[in-house]
């Protein structure tokens, strides 16, 4: 599996921003351990969702390129696809639920792709995409379950181990899987001693009881603020992260807002709430992390600001 994700990282590496790592005094100071932070929140399109999505349009032969691509999403791999597929000159259609935000709505669009809304009850996206898919005969791009988009995600962990060296422990959050597995696969390969941790919402904790019952429990309407992590585990995510993470953990609405108000009060980092729940993990002192050394992968920034923005300019006279 090495390497492939060394040849996944090769063939996406020119097409990808190599995000920046960071730390701070002040969270190492609370933590009581050496964190870095894996900011994929300064990705194209603003999460990770970018690397898989290139590296699966890139992986498509001729005849699947002509037919176009669709895909399922909320929003963050929407606007990723919707990129990747338009630097190659492939035709893309977005199914989006009715309550996606609108600003990952209007990105998507401005990034090039067909918007396609559907209902937001549970599988209407799947059968909107289905019936799409009968009609045109478009090629699914699965926005977490497909190999090559686990392979493309696991390469932000690829990049983080190259720069700082030996983790003890690895945060990542967990929605569909996608990145989670990814990360779980580099990190095992290159660090077999690294322990690889899932941060879920308790709102939305359908990995969180798969992994520990054995079986793919659905994601049911969750009430999360973190809107990338509403979806479920798939066949390919759920036996990787039953193979190679070694705990997935949950924590609350609160302390989402916690880790991004940490992150934007401490650091000015803009990060949305599904790209703050790693950090949440680490702050939740479920583990004994003192003198660890610690990999957080910051999953995302897309949030809207326009009701803050709103509040700014009420002030104006």
């Amino acid at each position: 599996m090495l390497d492939t994700i060394k040849e996944t990282y090769d063939r996406i590496k020119d097409a990808v921003n190599h995000t920046p790592v960071m730390q701070s005094s002040t969270l190492n100071g609370i933590i009581d351990a050496t964190c870095f932070l894996k900011l994929e929140s300064f990705q194209k399109t603003g999460s990770f969702k970018f690397r898989g999505a290139f590296n699966a349009v890139s992986s498509l032969d001729a005849d699947q390129k002509s037919r176009g691509v669709i895909t399922h999403s909320s929003g963050n791999f929407a606007q990723a696809l919707s990129l990747a597929a338009t630097k190659a000159n492939v035709y893309a259609v977005i199914v989006m639920p009715e309550n996606a935000p609108q600003i990952k709505v209007n990105a998507t669009k401005g990034y090039g792709a067909e918007v396609v809304f559907c209902g937001s009850k549970p599988g209407d996206r799947e059968k909107t995409a289905d019936d799409l898919i009968k009609q045109h005969d478009y090629t699914l791009i699965h926005p977490s379950n497909d190999m090559e988009i686990i392979y493309g995600q696991g390469t932000a962990a690829f990049e983080l181990i190259h720069e700082v060296g030996n983790l003890d422990y690895i945060f990542a959050p967990c929605g569909g899987g996608g990145l989670l597995s990814g990360t779980a696969i580099a990190t095992k390969e290159l660090l077999e001693g690294t322990r690889v941790i899932g941060v879920e919402p308790k709102n939305a904790d359908d990995a969180y009881r798969s992994f520990r019952n054995g079986k793919i429990h659905p994601s049911i309407n969750p009430k999360t603020i973190a809107d990338g992590l509403r979806t479920q585990l798939g066949s390919n995510t759920f036996r990787i992260v039953r193979e190679k993470v070694d705990d997935i953990i949950t924590i609350t609405e609160e302390e989402i807002v916690k880790a991004m108000e940490f992150l934007w009060n401490r650091m000015k980092l803009v990060v949305e709430p599904s790209g703050a729940v790693s950090l949440a993990g680490v702050m939740s002192n479920k583990f004994d992390l003192e003198s660890k050394k610690i990999g957080i992968i910051i999953s995302g920034g897309n949030i809207d600001l326009a009701e803050f923005f709103s509040i700014l300019r009420k002030k104006i006279v």
